[in-house]
């Protein structure tokens, strides 16, 4: 017999690839009334659709008009779980300013990446699309940020991300910040190449290592 919660998580994820905004709020609200954990719902269900999606994107097998009809899905998916996430419990409240590097305006990964975050404890400041890189630093620098997240969906603009972590240096800020990297086009390889702390190709892996890395590999230059 099929576990009924990895069922739904399956149509979950089904129904955002399939663009189909009411069975993605059904099976969402059918999720919830099980008292399945929300948190599931979206990273397995509802993100993973969404992977599938911009998969099916870069095999050119949909279209811009598809992918957003399956991020309208998917939103409306996030509208029924995020009301019943659960913030873990004891922990600190660390703050991050995440954004989608200047020449980009897709934010889907972006905003994934931010509700995780929050789930795990961050008070987050969203900065939205196009962002220049000065932003980040100036934002970061006025609330004291823990972490910056910083995402792109194109090739020509990753260089940015870079851009940033420079800027960090400059500012001799960069020791004092876990800067995470993410989107369709971004690798470990990627991220190692221009010193990112963090990457993971899922944003609930990626808010749960960013909060790894404030709690226990972050070094202070003035401690």
């Amino acid at each position: 017999m099929v576990d009924l919660k990895e069922l739904l998580i399956s149509r979950l994820s089904e129904s955002v690839v399939d663009m189909d905004e009411d069975k993605v709020v059904e099976v969402s609200k059918e999720f919830i009334e099980k008292n399945f954990n929300a948190y599931e719902g979206i990273s397995k269900g509802l993100a993973a659709g969404m992977d599938k999606a911009g998969k099916l994107y870069e095999e050119e097998e949909y279209y811009i008009p598809e992918l957003l009809m399956c991020s309208d899905a998917m939103y409306a998916g996030l509208d029924v779980l995020r009301p019943k996430l659960k913030r873990e419990e004891g922990s600190n409240k660390y703050k991050a300013v995440v954004g989608v590097v200047e020449g980009d305006t897709h934010d889907i990964g972006k905003n994934l990446f931010k509700i995780m975050l929050e789930t795990t404890g961050f008070e987050v400041y969203d900065l939205g699309r196009d962002v220049p890189p000065m932003d980040f630093i100036n934002k970061a620098k006025e609330i004291n940020a823990d972490v910056i997240g910083l995402s792109t969906l194109m090739t020509t603009t990753m260089h940015n991300m870079e851009v940033v972590i420079d800027l960090l240096k400059e500012n001799n800020m960069r020791d004092n910040i876990v800067v995470m990297v993410g989107g369709g086009p971004i690798s470990q390889k990627f991220a190692d190449k221009i010193g990112a702390d963090g990457y993971a190709p899922e944003a609930s892996k990626a808010a749960r290592l960013a909060k790894e890395l404030v709690k226990g590999e972050r070094h202070y230059v003035n401690a």
